[in-house]
């Protein structure tokens, strides 16, 4: 009876008693699940979450007055195809898609476009304005684009970036310092090298 008592004694001191553990999910994906189950008002929550992320990848790719209908029709385009959304927790890269997809039918249906050229960019003037800057930037490489708009323009942080686009960190370190320097470059800003002391 003692050796019993000793034995459950010394399994209740060596594993202790623990609840079971919940797993918060994040917020989007409770979102996800209210809307797919009838509380469509719900919706808007993610529209406000997330309105931001395809603002910046519109604005890096589609002409600024365009991009306010643009948005509403993602959401709503979303709205509709929400049930095909395999994983609740991909909310963001897919609306992500969606956005970028909607940008190359932007092009595609669209029949005057007018590029801004290179020359054009650097016979202006130093002093240049945001939509000039903008303008620009929508001529660095894609990655560069997306990620520099979400960071200037919406004035997201280097971790949400890439929460909310699906890439690493350090893809978003890379990405913002390469684009930076590529802009610069086409702004003809050149970083001065240090001056040498005593010379």
């Amino acid at each position: 009876m003692l050796e019993a008592e000793a034995t459950a004694n010394m399994l209740l001191m060596t594993q202790p008693f623990s609840a079971p553990k919940i797993e918060e999910q994040p917020v989007e994906v409770m979102l996800v699940k209210a809307v797919l189950d009838g509380e469509r008002d719900r919706f808007a929550r993610l529209y406000e979450m997330y309105a931001p992320l395809v603002h910046g990848i519109l604005l890096a790719r589609v002409p600024r007055d365009e991009v306010d209908d643009l948005v509403q029709d993602i959401f709503l385009h979303a709205l509709k195809k929400l049930h095909t959304l395999r994983d609740p927790r991909a909310f963001a890269p897919w609306i992500a898609m969606i956005a970028r997809n909607r940008a190359m039918d932007f092009y595609r249906s669209s029949r005057e476009t007018v590029e801004v050229t290179e020359q054009m960019a650097i016979a202006r003037s130093p002093n240049r304005t945001a939509k000039e800057i903008l303008d620009l930037i929508r001529q660095l490489p894609d990655a560069y684009r997306e990620t520099l708009v979400l960071r200037f323009v919406e004035g997201m942080t280097g971790p949400e970036i890439a929460a909310r686009t699906g890439l690493t960190p350090a893809s978003v370190r890379v990405n913002l310092h390469r684009g930076m320097k590529l802009l610069r470059e086409r702004m003809g800003i050149v970083s001065e090298p240090p001056a040498v002391a005593g010379g």
